[in-house]
């Protein structure tokens, strides 16, 4: 398990809060996870500092990965070991959190998310 729990930061909470709003996905967990795999699917690696835990907005790992959670742990796993970062407890925890704060502000972004056709649309195409 990446951490028992997690809070998000206040930026972070307003954003989902419009996402939420243009999509009608009710579910914070629903819209993290796809702003953690939109990430993780970007080749970069997310950069900055991680986000202060400052909003009332708290998830557990498990309501956050669900029944997937260890596959969730697993995928951030290797996105670290490919990225030359190690597994380290710290490692995975900070690049979780960069990772969903990166698909976060991805997500949020005017040009991208008007409406939920447009998350799907946003899915990677079979190649």
């Amino acid at each position: 398990m990446i951490c028992k729990q997690f809070k998000l930061s206040q930026p972070e909470k307003e954003k989902l809060i419009r996402i939420k709003s243009r999509t009608g996905i009710q579910n914070w967990n629903i819209l993290c996870r796809w702003a953690l795999c939109w990430s993780l699917n970007e080749e970069s690696i997310p950069g900055g500092v991680d986000p202060q835990s400052d909003s009332n907005v708290e998830m557990s790992w498990i309501t956050f990965a669900g029944e997937y959670h260890e596959i969730y742990e697993a995928v951030i796993r290797q996105r670290c070991l490919q990225d030359g970062l190690g597994d380290s407890p710290e490692t995975l925890l900070k690049y979780f959190r960069l990772h969903l704060n990166r698909g976060i502000n991805h997500y949020s972004s005017r040009d991208v998310l008007r409406n939920i056709q447009d998350l799907l649309d946003s899915l990677p195409s079979e190649e």
